[in-house]
């Protein structure tokens, strides 16, 4: 690790002797906490603790507090031609933890949201398969299942970045990404149950939307860890998700997870469809193209502060959190950085670190009031470091829209506020 500025990690001991010695100043510092009804604040009693609340009937699924509402997916509306296929964005500057609520998932779409019926439901299996079978909703949920997370990535997250700083904030940058637990069917089991002819090599995936989404998957891939899911966190996936069915394809870019899937192919070629063809290959500045770049390689994010996640104290004791990824296994460790890049100190991983999954990081320090130049880089178990936007576009050039794992950064002022810069 390059060398540090000599503040290391404050103790917490001296933190809490600090908070303890000071009293109610460390809380009234920060201008998030002087905000409110002071009636509501001790020593009154608060005007929640004087009337009864609502009983389970009026909220029998459950809602998060009115005071979030404003945690809500957003999209930008002139990145896309229409609101049946465009995208919206995971907030990610306020969650915690690695596991994304359903209603918080990303979206996108090709042709909007399809809308089925579980009961008309069917997943057809054929092609050079020994017997072509077709299954029902139920089922598919007869064959042994297993419980996974994982992250889902679109390849053009954070695309908009390949010639620049554009879009203020990490929910915009960043926030086509999500992590969930699945619950499904391997979908290996599927195919022995049809079986295999010795000359199937690749897959065709078709969705149920009227876009008929496709993508060719190798056989390997098939094979070796992907899932037929019909649940997400417990639940039934949502219909933006892909309900009843979708494929997920852990560690591999999102648009290859076929949502609301009817129909599975075995071929011994792929099929080159639009998908992957005139869309999500990486062109490059000679005008070639990457095609078949299915895994999305090391990333990761500071989520606060971040634009959308200013620092609402002046100055003292500071909590950065993010995330970090990997689509070719488990994330080993992250390094972030307060001077943009100069000075590198290593992170503190918390709760799972899972193959393929969102992994939580987090590094405190004493902020001095100064501004700051916050970036994060990831490492995964296979050593590839996750690497600076001018080495990618060193290797790549700037046509892209697919496949950004270059290293963001904040710039932190000095009244906290957080904006979306690059450095040279």
């Amino acid at each position: 690790m390059a060398g540090g500025q000599g503040q290391g990690h404050p103790s917490r001991r001296m933190f809490l002797r600090a908070g303890l010695s000071t009293g109610t100043a460390i809380i009234g510092a920060g201008g998030a906490w002087a905000a409110g009804d002071p009636a509501n604040q001790p020593p009154n009693v608060p005007d929640w603790s004087r009337y009864l609340g609502d009983g389970v009937a009026v909220r029998a699924y459950g809602k998060p507090s009115k005071h979030e509402a404003h945690v809500v997916r957003r999209d930008v509306e002139w990145l896309t031609a229409s609101r049946e296929s465009s995208v919206s964005f995971t907030p990610l500057h306020e969650l915690d933890g690695i596991i994304t609520p359903n209603g918080l998932c990303f979206e996108r779409h090709h042709a909007g949201i399809a809308e089925i019926d579980p009961a008309d439901y069917r997943l057809i299996l054929h092609g050079l398969v020994d017997k072509p079978l077709i299954f029902t909703l139920d089922d598919l949920k007869r064959f042994p299942r297993v419980n996974r997370a994982y992250f889902c990535e679109c390849a053009a997250n954070s695309g908009m970045e390949w010639r620049g700083a554009q879009l203020n904030g990490c929910q915009y940058t960043h926030g086509m990404v999500h992590c969930v637990m699945y619950t499904g069917v391997p979908l290996k089991l599927l195919l022995q149950e049809a079986g295999l002819k010795a000359n199937a090599k690749w897959l065709l995936l078709e969705g149920a939307d009227a876009a008929a989404m496709t993508r060719s998957l190798p056989l390997q891939k098939a094979l070796d860890d992907a899932l037929v899911a019909y649940r997400m966190n417990g639940e039934m996936l949502r219909p933006e998700n892909g309900y009843p069915a979708r494929i997920v394809l852990p560690g591999w870019e999102a648009n290859m997870w076929v949502k609301w899937l009817r129909r599975i192919e075995v071929g011994d070629e792929p099929w080159h469809h639009r998908e992957e063809t005139s869309k999500y290959t990486d062109l490059l500045a000679n005008g070639k193209a990457r095609r078949f770049t299915f895994v999305m390689d090391a990333k990761s994010v500071i989520t606060s502060p971040s634009p959308q996640a200013p620092l609402n104290h002046k100055k003292g004791f500071t909590v950065l959190s993010g995330l970090a990824w990997s689509g070719r296994g488990k994330i080993q460790r992250v390094d972030v950085s307060l001077d943009g890049g100069r000075n590198w100190r290593t992170a503190r991983l918390d709760g799972p670190v899972w193959d393929k999954a969102l992994t939580r990081f987090y590094y405190e320090f004493d902020w001095d009031g100064r501004e700051l130049l916050l970036q994060s880089r990831a490492m995964d178990e296979t050593g590839y470091v996750q690497p600076t936007k001018a080495e990618l576009r060193k290797v790549r050039g700037v046509n892209s829209i697919y496949h950004n794992n270059g290293i963001q950064t904040w710039h932190v002022k000095a009244n906290g506020e957080v904006e979306n810069v690059e450095v040279a």
